[in-house]
């Protein structure tokens, strides 16, 4: 636990960090900020600061620049102030990120726009779990006699198809009843719902092989749509970043998060809800990511949810960034 005076000392010298990428010396802090305190002070308390490994000097330089232990003691720090801790986003940062989308994957794409746009970081928006969602209405559309058509909309707007074959003849009436059947069951409710809470006269209707033949089909076109639901933007923003000029340093954490479950990941270690979680550098998995900060946040109802995240070097405005994803967080909530 660091006392006031050097949480403001490493605050300042994080801020000085974050906004010029290059080592902090002691001079630069007394002439910057307002700490209250004499020269000989603040070198003494950026010498006990290095001891503790919250700070180190790298190469002979006469600065000094964050560890991701000083990054932790200094997020946490912001965590807790009143400008951040449990404030809601500002007004403006929220109408940034609204817009006139109807349809879920418009509105995704345009809120990772703005959040990159915001952070001028990598942003990632994830889509809630298809599997989980509500299905709102089920269509069997008749191609021929031996091809059909299933279309799936979600209540929160996706539309998904999928083109099936019979073995055997199947007439418009026979597909108008089992359409019919399958959306009483799934009005308002998901595949997970429907499994779980199966009642006598679906299990009766579940003997007739095409009604179950069309449900694992339901079942499949759901699935084939849960992978590659991310909307990325921003990769060009952290090419601009000194700790990424070179394409290569990067290249590793991308493809490390083109597996969508990474993001999710994050939640499995603890219960977070709807809280906002920082992984500052180490505190990452996998070893890829080490080298980044990840604040990120989940929306939407419960296992149905999605993931905002901004990913960035550990060097990040921290507090802006957690701003603009709790304002995607209030966008998205409804979804």
């Amino acid at each position: 636990m660091l006392s006031d005076r050097r949480q403001r000392v490493l605050s300042a010298l994080i801020e000085e960090y974050i906004a010029n990428a290059l080592p902090v010396g002691s001079r630069t802090l007394v002439e910057r900020y307002r700490l209250g305190v004499s020269p000989a002070t603040v070198r003494n308390e950026l010498s006990v600061l290095e001891d503790a490994g919250y700070i180190v000097s790298p190469h002979t330089s006469a600065g000094r620049i964050p560890t991701d232990t000083g990054y932790r003691a200094f997020v946490d720090d912001l965590l807790t102030s009143p400008l951040i801790g449990e404030s809601n986003p500002s007004t403006d940062m929220v109408q940034e990120l609204r817009n006139s989308a109807t349809e879920l994957d418009s509105l995704l794409e345009q809120t990772s726009s703005a959040l990159s746009r915001l952070t001028d970081c990598l942003s990632i928006v994830l889509a809630p779990s298809v599997i989980s969602q509500h299905i709102k209405q089920l269509s069997l559309v008749s191609l021929s006699d031996y091809q059909a058509l299933i279309i799936v909309v979600t209540e929160d707007g996706q539309v998904l198809n999928r083109h099936m074959d019979f073995t055997e003849a199947i007439d418009c009436e026979e597909l108008a009843h089992v359409q019919n059947l399958l959306n009483r069951f799934f009005a308002g409710k998901s595949v997970l719902d429907v499994k779980q809470e199966a009642d006598k006269s679906l299990v009766e209707a579940l003997k007739n092989p095409l009604v179950q033949l069309i449900l694992d089909e339901v079942i499949v076109c759901l699935q084939e749509n849960r992978g590659n639901r991310a909307h990325r933007l921003g990769v060009t923003s952290l090419l601009r970043k000194p700790e990424f000029s070179r394409a290569s340093s990067l290249l590793p954490i991308m493809q490390v998060l083109e597996d969508d479950t990474v993001l999710f990941h994050i939640f499995d270690e603890g219960a977070y809800g709807k809280n906002t979680v920082v992984k500052i550098g180490s505190e990452n998995t996998p070893e890829e990511l080490s080298g980044v900060s990840v604040v990120a946040g989940q929306y939407g109802r419960g296992e149905a949810g999605g993931v905002v995240a901004v990913i960035g070097p550990t060097r990040m405005d921290y507090s802006k960034v957690i701003q603009a994803v709790r304002a995607a967080q209030q966008v998205l909530q409804d979804i």
